[in-house]
């Protein structure tokens, strides 16, 4: 697949690339987080993509910026801003997901659940701007933190119509099922 990028990169270029990624794949949701990564990686580097308002954060959590979302619902394209220490539940999603940092650093724990029902920490990366990330229901039960001492930003394109389902988040986990062995 190849595409055209213009030499000034906005979100009417990702947005465009986006789509045509998505459009392209025969279906398979591993295709489509493919093409999707290939397609938001250039995005990543460049500092006008976002407008000031994406760039606000909430000293209550974390926060979600829609920036658009496919008129037939088939993606949606957010930005989070994360202040120092904010981090999400335990949580998976709906659909596959893409991650790319665009400012600061995420620091992501993955977890497996184990045959009664508890989670076991099963790996964690700190990704850095310019990293790109999928995830695939199931098995992308995770948590995401920012773990520095600046704000961090971080695109993230969802194969739903967030509009309509709210959250791209399908379950949230007890902290109290997470356990230290399987």
């Amino acid at each position: 697949m190849t595409i055209t990028r213009s030499s000034t990169y906005d979100l009417t270029s990702l947005v465009s690339d986006l789509d045509v990624a998505i459009r392209s794949t025969r279906g398979s949701d591993l295709e489509t987080v493919d093409a999707v990564c290939s397609a938001l990686r250039p995005a990543l580097s460049s500092p006008d993509l976002l407008l000031p308002e994406h760039r606000v954060g909430d000293p209550a959590g974390y926060r979600s910026h829609l920036l658009h979302v496919a008129p037939d619902g088939g993606f949606s394209l957010i930005a989070l801003v994360w202040l120092p220490g904010q981090a999400t539940a335990i949580h998976d999603h709906r659909s596959w997901c893409v991650v790319g940092v665009y400012e600061g650093a995420e620091h992501e724990t993955r977890f497996t659940p184990t045959a009664s029902g508890r989670l076991v920490a099963s790996g964690t990366t700190t990704a850095y701007p310019g990293d790109v990330a999928g995830l695939l229901p199931p098995g992308d039960i995770h948590r995401v933190h920012n773990t520095s001492d600046v704000t961090a930003i971080s695109l993230h394109v969802y194969g739903a119509d967030l509009t309509l389902v709210g959250s791209s988040i399908r379950r949230a986990y007890p902290i109290e099922l997470v356990t230290t062995s399987a």
